[in-house]
């Protein structure tokens, strides 16, 4: 077993704080020395109270649903011989209702663009790939939502 830890850190800097217009940009830090910057989606809190520059929690969940999958995928290709180039996702989390009425992320789609050096594998083992790479994933065995795998669109 493992443990895998973050620091977030956040500071109110003088704003009034109960009128619920503070600001939510605060930090991430990771155990590697990488400090992203995060705040709350404008989307769920308005600007100025939001930062949009900065990671949102949705983003970060898509992009993490994403990367734990490609890192998956890549050492499947990998044990297979297939020799990947590159591999660009453009990964959505949708937020909608859950079963109990809840606000939630419902779905992350993912849209792999993946490169091959050489002959492409067939459309289904890449497929075949992409479900073992789903069924592996930690991050896709923690979540409820709907993770799904699409064709990157043009």
């Amino acid at each position: 077993m493992s443990a895998h830890t973050a620091m977030v850190t956040w500071a109110r800097r003088g704003q009034a704080f109960t009128d619920n217009r503070y600001s939510r940009a605060h930090e991430w830090r990771f155990d590697g020395g990488a400090v992203v910057p995060a705040s709350s989606s404008p989307h769920v809190v308005p600007l100025p109270m939001s930062e949009a520059a900065n990671v949102d929690p949705e983003e970060a969940l898509a992009a993490a649903a994403s990367s734990c999958h490609m890192l998956f995928f890549l050492s499947l290709a990998a044990r297979r011989g297939w020799v990947v180039e590159s591999y660009a996702d453009r990964a959505e989390a949708h937020m909608g209702k859950d079963g109990e009425g809840r606000e939630a992320i419902t779905r992350i789609v993912l849209r792999p663009d993946i490169r091959f050096a050489g002959a492409v594998p067939p459309q289904q083992e890449i497929d075949a790939v992409h479900h073992q790479a789903h069924a592996l994933c930690f991050i896709a065995n923690s979540l409820k939502s709907e993770i799904v795998v699409e064709p990157p669109s043009a």
